[in-house]
């Protein structure tokens, strides 16, 4: 078990690091409620795939709706009785809108979010997973999502950039930044293991963990 302090967990990392599995795992462990991202729900998400220029600002929009949706949710979520494990982190929503949108549609993003007022609560810890690109491609093509198909290698470095960019200012909440190049939390229960450990000794805002060959 992981100690009490850290009631909610969000982990965080681009496309295809492992973060739902991750996240599912870690919750089974910790008897903890989830809360994932739905992307197979977004109706715009293959179309931004296939043409990001056209479709990137209703599949930006779709996505902050359903997030506003789900701050709701977790404002409501009773932190003492259940933890709760999260698959992203809210603030996130801005990066990638950051990266997809051109300067007018950023603009009209920004107003929007405002209105909405997303206050979403901070984690009391996000676990950034880390990965090469290539690796990042691997896993995306070996889980087949038909809408991830067409990812290319250049938006993949873009966003891996971005998370880090973003990581490097992110200071809400503590953050366990972990290279998951040798780590398999999903099949290796020893790695798993050690990821648990790892989060028990944080005693940092800010610490690494990696795993060599």
């Amino acid at each position: 078990m992981l100690p009490n302090r850290y009631r909610y967990i969000a982990i965080e990392g681009a496309i295809g690091v492992g973060k739902t599995s991750l996240a599912r795992r870690l919750s089974e462990h910790l008897s903890a409620a989830t809360l994932l991202e739905k992307p197979a729900d977004n109706p715009f998400l293959e179309l931004f795939y296939q043409d990001p220029a056209r479709h990137a600002l209703a599949t930006q929009l779709f996505f902050l709706f359903q997030r506003s949706n789900e701050v709701r949710e977790l404002t409501q979520l009773d932190f003492f009785k259940h933890a709760t494990v999260s698959d992203y982190l809210f603030d996130k929503d801005r990066l990638f809108a950051r990266l997809n949108l051109s300067e007018a549609e950023f603009s009209l993003y920004q107003q929007i979010y405002q209105t909405l007022a997303l206050q979403a609560p901070a984690p009391d810890l996000v676990i950034y997973l880390q990965a090469p690109v290539e690796a990042l491609l691997a896993r995306v093509h070996k889980r087949a999502h038909a809408y991830e198909q067409k990812i290319s290698d250049e938006y993949l470095v873009r966003l891996a950039n971005s998370y880090s960019e973003f990581f490097h200012h992110y200071d809400a909440a503590p953050v366990l930044v972990v290279n998951t190049e040798h780590l398999n939390f999903v099949e290796s229960d020893a790695d798993f293991a050690l990821l648990l450990q790892r989060i028990a000794d944080m005693r940092g805002a800010r610490e690494f963990f990696s795993l060599g060959e």
